[in-house]
């Protein structure tokens, strides 16, 4: 490893991703990318596996580079990895810094071949059930164990995500929690906006709105959130549902059809992910976490933030974000969430204005993006033994 990093210049950081689709790693790739670029000590780019994620549009935006060795599939390995190190070699980084299983491998693997930079993995989860996915992915965490030695540093991005990666062998002295941001001058109240997008879905000003927000996985547990929805719009028809993500047709097909059986199929909206996200969350009143494992859920911060409160299962970092402003609930408990949907759906009538001031304070206060920021930054340059200018 090279340790004589010139000080004068600044810090080469290459961010490295699969894909900036919608999505919570890659929401928080794109605001460090655009922070640190805003910074004179670092010199900053992307690079991603396949190129013409959504998100790209936002880093071009802010002027920070991104390339792409445009892999065209699972087993487009050769052709790819050739291009990857021909891109990773032509911008010698000083810090490699991945996001996620694939991408924290083959960091770890190209390390000696790349320049020797230091090596930063990005791990986003608290808990995967890992029979839910295919036999690649299962072998990539496998795998990746055995690596992580490799890595200068491992950034998870919650307390429960550090416990799980502890109790799965990785070295404490190369873990370390930097809580995710969320950008709070983005995601802010907007009654315009929430009038706006209520008016495109059909729903009226005396309507509840109750969402999930999040890719169709098994993680997000969408069937417990269907059976959660078909249990509180039996006791209230003023009740309606949305559902924002994207994921296998197969799989919203199986959902629909569950909603169907329940009897609420007529009383759901079903939405793709898109970039609107600030209208969508001012159009809830609230938003519901059934997830069955997670880090920190950036859905819960940024919907907090527009002042909407909400009701989460108790994974990952997620009771520790809404604190006193919301109701966590067992996970696979469809219930237990039915029930903290229907009291907190009684709060609004008559807190509604107080509980959006708290919900929004507490992300201001607490995990505001600025602070993500600013915690990558030293983190970066304390690796590469140098001072940071973060304020």
């Amino acid at each position: 490893m090279n340790d004589k990093i010139d000080a004068n210049v600044p810090l080469r950081v290459v961010l490295l991703t699969r894909l900036l689709d919608y999505g919570g790693a890659e929401r928080q790739l794109v605001a460090l990318a655009t922070g640190l670029h805003g910074r004179a000590e670092f010199d900053v780019s992307v690079v991603v596996f396949y190129s013409g994620g959504p998100l790209e549009s936002e880093l071009r935006e802010a002027g920070v580079r991104c390339e792409s060795p445009n892999k065209c599939g699972r087993w487009d390995i050769v052709r790819f990895l050739f291009g990857l190190v021909r891109i990773l070699r032509r911008n010698r980084p000083d810090v490699l810094y991945s996001f996620l299983d694939t991408p924290n491998v083959l960091s770890a693997l190209l390390k000696s071949v790349v320049g020797r930079p230091r090596v930063v993995w990005g791990i986003r989860s608290s808990f995967v059930d890992w029979s839910q996915y295919d036999w690649l992915a299962r072998g990539t965490f496998r795998f990746s164990r055995y690596l992580s030695r490799l890595a200068s540093r491992i950034v998870v991005n919650s307390e429960a995500g550090r416990r799980h990666y502890l109790a799965h062998g990785y070295a404490d002295a190369r873990l370390c929690v930097i809580p995710n941001g969320i950008d709070t001058h983005r995601f802010v109240p907007d009654q315009a906006n929430r009038a706006l997008q209520r008016e495109r879905l059909h729903i009226t000003s005396d309507i509840v709105l109750i969402g999930i927000v999040g890719r169709l996985d098994a993680m997000k547990d969408h069937p417990g959130f269907v059976t959660a929805a078909g249990i509180v719009a039996r006791r209230d028809d003023k009740l309606r549902f949305i559902v924002v993500g994207d994921g296998p047709e197969r799989y919203r097909d199986e959902l629909k059809a569950q909603a169907a059986a329940c009897g609420v199929s007529g009383r759901i909206v079903w939405l793709p992910a898109g970039n609107d996200m600030v209208a969508i969350y001012n159009a809830l009143d609230i938003l519901a976490l059934t997830s069955i494992g997670e880090g920190f859920p950036n859905v819960v911060g940024e919907a907090m933030a527009c002042g909407i409160p909400c009701v989460v299962t108790d994974v990952g970092d997620a009771a520790q974000i809404v604190g006193e402003t919301g109701t966590v609930v067992p996970p696979s408990d469809p219930e237990t969430m039915a029930s903290a949907l229907i009291a907190l759906t009684e709060r609004l009538a008559d807190e509604r204005e107080s509980l959006a001031q708290q919900t929004r304070s507490r992300i201001v206060v607490q995990f505001d993006h600025n602070r993500f920021v600013e915690r990558s930054a030293e983190l970066l340059c304390s690796i590469c033994k140098r001072s940071s200018g973060a304020q």
